[in-house]
C-alpha cells in the first residue's frame, strides 16, 4: 500500500505532519494554560512550522527521533525562545518548556483532528451507545 504522504514527510505515525493543537502550564498553577494552535512539519529528524498563543506569533524549529520517541523544538517568538523537551507517544507530545533559568513548566501537544475524523468518532460512539442499549436490553 502507498502512503498518502508526499517522499519529503516522515512516514512514522507518531509524528505527522500538518495542524497541531495544546497547552503549556506555568509553574505553580499561577495562571491558566496557554493554548496554541500551529502546524509542524516533520522531516528527516527535523522539525520546523509556526502558529499562535496569547503570547503571540512563533516559529518552531528543533528535532526528533523516531526510535528513542523524542523531540526537542525552539519556539521562536520576536521577543524571546522558549525550548520544549518532550516525550512522543500515541497522546502526542508532553513534557517540559523552560526560558532560559527564568521560567519553565509543562506542555503537550498533540496532532488536531479534522472535522471527518471527529465525526466518525462521534458516529462509533454513538453506535457503540445503541449497541449497549440493545445488550441491556435483551
Amino acid at each position: 500500500m502507498e502512503s498518502k504522504k508526499g517522499p519529503s514527510e516522515e512516514l512514522h505515525p507518531l509524528f505527522p505532519s500538518g495542524d497541531w493543537e495544546g497547552f503549556y502550564k506555568y509553574p505553580y498553577d499561577i495562571l491558566p494554560p496557554g493554548q496554541m494552535e500551529f502546524f509542524l512539519n516533520f522531516k528527516a529528524g527535523v522539525v520546523t512550522g509556526g502558529g499562535s498563543d496569547e503570547v503571540g506569533a512563533f516559529s518552531w524549529k528543533g528535532t526528533y527521533d523516531t526510535k528513542a520517541l523524542t523531540c526537542h523544538l525552539t519556539k521562536h517568538y520576536s521577543s524571546h525562545t522558549v525550548s520544549y523537551n518532550g516525550h512522543v507517544d500515541e497522546n502526542g507530545i508532553w513534557g517540559n518548556w523552560q526560558i532560559s533559568n527564568f521560567n519553565k513548566g509543562g506542555f503537550h501537544i498533540w496532532p488536531k483532528k479534522g472535522e471527518a475524523e471527529e465525526e466518525e468518532k462521534e458516529s462509533m460512539e454513538e453506535e457503540t451507545e445503541v449497541l449497549q442499549t440493545l445488550e441491556v436490553l435483551q
